[in-house]
């Protein structure tokens, strides 16, 4: 009999993947990992307890582990390490506790799950169906957690709950996504009325499931939900770290925000005249807004002339300044159900590549959609943004560990500011052929500038210098924040006030992108000063991207390493 093979950092990485898989089933089908689409995460105190138990057990084995033998095994133990302390930390500070916003928290994952699950056999469906019947019992963990948070002193913001409430009154009533799914089996064709009239019952189940969330939150939490919004700087930073993979300089970021908005703001002016003659930015954005000859006439319109862009940048760029591997040429475009937040986000391919990457847009009401801005964001979202970046990580095999490649979710510094990075960078490559186009990839830029100044701001109490291009001498918080994302974002007052409430949920989050960015371009920079006429920017991007995502400070070691 063969004794075990030693362990290495790459056998416990598996082993940490298989154990989140099995204690959060909700993560293994976002993850693409197959086997637990039917089941639920027990999101009560006592199945975080049993989630911290096992990690704990991992790490004590993954400190035992000897030294790394090739530098692939040492980025797979960095990879290893850090999400072990940053789950278990979240665990120990009792984040999952007040897991509760408007965007981003157990309340949109228990219907956001479903997106993900495959509906072409009768087998996927069959896990949809017992999904559904079993959402009653996940919610109500879900609730002895924040009723726990509550007996603790974790109430969440008022703001929070508020919104929370409002979504899941969406999820609940009769014309809400779990009705949908029934007609949509019905569409399917697999002839199985039994499974038919399950499905509808645990349409049912979900939708009460949501009613009985909501009336709790709305009787029983909210009239004990904390009042004001801001985290303050310690919780602030100990977040912000999770996500950027490096120790933040709040006041100099803070300050960098600030000249930002201002660079923005000039550049704007400028392309504003070449959109209209004479007009000035506020003009010029109200005509791209308005004018029916640059927008969709629906949303169906909108997905088609998307998926082209996607289409047409992948077939121009792959093999010219990125290396795109065969799976990564397929992606999809589509439109997400309503009653989440509005905008775009993107869920990457399954590591078998069975589910394609696919952005998924919620422009709000069926309504002339304007174009200005969505190119930029078909770039971030689609490729050469998000579907570039994970789909290369799903797809090094032998390089990087599993949990690396299919898992890895928190270095936002990296996978966002790779995103942001995209858009600019498809301006430098000439893919924004309309001033329109560019406009509004600087109106893109410009709001996540804000949002280095308002998420700092906001959760650190700062009051904006005398020397601020918007209200100097203001205290920044939620009515500031919708005022500026409005007044110098351009955007309109309901997604203004969707994203000033987002970034006062989750701490830390909205700053990744221009922060990873503007490491990215120092980072390139670095590389052409140091390579000289030898620099070449397609070798940059693979370096870059082939190493998966990865806090900054390892970004910068790798890119420059050899």
């Amino acid at each position: 009999m063969l004794a075990p093979a030693t362990p290495n950092a790459f056998t416990l990485s598996d082993e940490l993947l298989e154990t989140l898989c099995e204690l959060r089933p909700v993560s293994a089908t976002l993850y693409g990992v197959p086997g637990h689409d039917h089941l639920w995460d027990d999101f009560s105190p006592a199945g975080a307890e049993r989630v911290a138990g096992a990690l704990r057990d991992l790490e004590r084995r993954a400190a035992a582990l000897p030294p790394p033998a090739t530098p692939d095994e040492r980025l797979a133990k960095v990879v290893l390490d850090e999400v072990l302390s940053t789950e278990l930390t979240r665990l120990a500070e009792g984040d999952h506790l007040s897991d509760l916003n408007s965007i981003a928290s157990p309340l949109q994952n228990l219907r956001l799950v479903f997106d993900a699950m495959g509906k072409s056999t009768r087998e996927g469906w069959r896990d949809v169906a017992e999904r559904l019947h079993g959402l009653e019992r996940a919610s109500a963990g879900y609730r002895e957690a924040l009723d726990a948070g509550l007996r603790t002193g974790r109430a969440v913001a008022r703001r929070q709950v508020l919104a929370a409430i409002r979504e899941a009154r969406v999820h609940a009533a009769e014309g809400s996504y779990f009705a949908s799914l029934p007609r949509d089996f019905a569409a399917a064709r697999i002839d199985d009325p039994e499974l038919l009239a399950r499905l509808v019952s645990g349409a049912e189940v979900a939708r009460r499931a949501y009613g009985g969330l909501a009336d709790w939150l709305e009787q029983i939490y909210l009239p004990r939900a904390r009042p004001g919004d801001a985290f303050g700087r310690d919780r602030y930073l100990r977040l912000a770290r999770r996500f950027l993979g490096i120790d933040l300089d709040p006041l100099e970021t803070f300050a960098w925000g600030l000249e930002e908005v201002r660079t923005i703001g000039l550049r704007m002016r400028e392309v504003a005249l070449e959109v209209a003659p004479g007009a000035s930015v506020a003009e010029a954005l109200a005509l791209l807004k308005s004018d029916p000859a640059r927008s969709a006439p629906n949303a169906a319109a909108f997905v088609e002339i998307m998926a082209a862009r996607q289409a047409h940048a992948l077939a121009d760029l792959a093999g010219r300044h990125f290396d795109v591997p065969e799976p990564v040429r397929r992606i999809e475009v589509r439109l997400a159900p309503k009653g989440g937040a509005l905008g775009a986000y993107y869920l990457p391919p399954s590591e078998d590549w069975s589910r394609p990457g696919t952005v998924w847009y919620q422009p709000g009401d069926d309504h002339p959609i304007p174009l200005y801005g969505e190119v930029s964001t078909a770039y971030h979202e689609g490729f050469p943004g998000h579907h570039l970046q994970c789909g290369i990580q799903v797809s090094l095999r032998g390089k990087l560990s599993r949990l690396h490649r299919v898992a890895v979710e928190s270095y936002l510094g990296f996978v966002e500011g790779w995103a942001l990075y995209a858009e600019r960078l498809m301006e430098e490559l000439g893919y924004y052929e309309k001033p329109d186009y560019v406009l509004g990839m600087l109106s893109q830029q410009m709001m996540r500038a804000c949002r280095v100044v308002l998420d700092i701001g906001a959760h650190l109490e700062l009051e904006l210098p005398a020397s601020s291009p918007f209200r100097p001498g203001a205290r920044v918080d939620y009515e500031l924040g919708v005022a500026m994302l409005t007044e110098v974002a351009g955007l309109p007052l309901d997604q203004a006030e969707s994203e000033m409430t987002r970034y006062l949920g989750w701490p830390g989050q909205a700053i990744a992108y221009k922060v990873g960015e503007r490491a990215i371009l120092e980072l390139r920079e670095e590389v052409r000063r140091r390579d000289g006429a030898a620099f070449d920017l397609r070798a940059f991007h693979a370096k870059l991207l082939g190493n998966g995502a990865v806090g900054l400070a390892t970004m910068r070691e790798l890119v420059l390493a050899g």
